[in-house]
């Protein structure tokens, strides 16, 4: 499991980027800046001392400078655990990472995984894995797959809830925090530790049933997923996903949260193009952020049964 290193180790320095974090919540990003300049002068190899006076800056509207800071955080994070690649791409505007930055989503639900039901459920009010069961269910109108797989399973929120729908049930995912807390649901028949491509790549045509609830978003561009997902599904088998939605022409990845968005239309356009059937898709929100709703589609897609 992924740790990731949020101190400098060194108690002064540890100290003033708390008085700037102390500056950011009273939203004096510009002030919190100048303060955590200082810090990362007294510790320049402090990754994420450098990640947090980026995150400042922009706040601040400094955007070069926000940029510089990640870039140092490109160079001084070899493992690429705080998403400085992510940052640098929302930032400047530029070409979209291509797929999932791995390193970084395995640090960030290794972190996140103790603690994942508690705030995604009760504080922000996560409402896909209800909403993407009912539209199952409707869709395989009394029916049972042999094998289905949950996609960025995490603790087993979706796989709790399709359990009862398939002989067989996998999880995959890429963090080994958040399989731990799956495997203590006794949910899941195997789980396995990969890159939902790579998985999907080693057993084409197997699956009646595929879900990735809120998973999408942290994959960019819709046509490789759907690719793979429609080469690993039986014919007649279904995929529900949710995504996140912004009104704008092509994909968004979001400077704040580091999470793609999709416009929904082209988002089925992009299903439809890959060789799909659009079973039911809904508009709704999600879960809360920021005390506002998130705006996301929920969607089931069907690969049509050509026999």
């Amino acid at each position: 499991m992924r740790q990731i290193q949020h101190s400098s180790g060194d108690l002064l320095v540890d100290r003033r980027a708390a008085f700037a974090e102390a500056m950011a919540v009273d939203k004096d990003f510009a002030a919190a800046a100048e303060v955590m300049a200082g810090a990362v002068a007294e510790a320049p190899h402090w990754a994420a001392g450098w990640l947090l006076l980026g995150d400042y800056r922009a706040e601040a509207g400094d955007r070069e400078g926000a940029m510089a800071a990640y870039r140092q955080v490109e160079v001084l994070d070899g493992d690429g655990a705080f998403g400085a690649a992510l940052k640098l791409a929302a930032g400047s505007g530029g070409l979209l990472p291509s797929g999932t930055d791995t390193p970084y989503v395995e640090a960030l639900f290794d972190e996140y995984a103790t603690r994942f039901e508690t705030e995604l459920v009760g504080d922000l009010g996560y409402v896909v894995p209800g909403l993407l069961e009912r539209m199952i269910l409707d869709a395989l109108a009394g029916r049972r797959v042999a094998r289905a797989v949950d996609l960025g399973c995490g603790t087993g929120l979706m796989g709790a809830r399709i359990r009862s729908l398939s002989d067989r049930l996998e999880g995959v995912d890429l963090s080994a925090g958040m399989l731990a807390e799956a495997r203590r649901k006794d949910v899941y028949d195997a789980l396995w530790q990969a890159e939902l491509l790579g998985f999907l790549a080693t057993d084409a045509g197997g699956f009646g049933l595929v879900t990735a609830a809120d998973v999408l978003i942290y994959c960019g561009p819709l046509p490789p997923v759907l690719a793979a997902v429609h080469a690993a599904l039986a014919p007649g088998g279904l995929f529900g996903f949710s995504l996140e939605l912004h009104d704008r022409p092509g994909t968004l990845l979001r400077r704040r949260e580091l999470r793609y968005a999709h416009n929904a239309d082209e988002a089925l356009e992009a299903c439809q193009a890959a060789g799909f059937e659009i079973v039911a898709s809904q508009r709704a929100g999600i879960r809360n952020e920021r005390d506002r709703p998130v705006e996301g589609l929920v969607v089931v897609v069907r690969k049509p049964d050509q026999r």
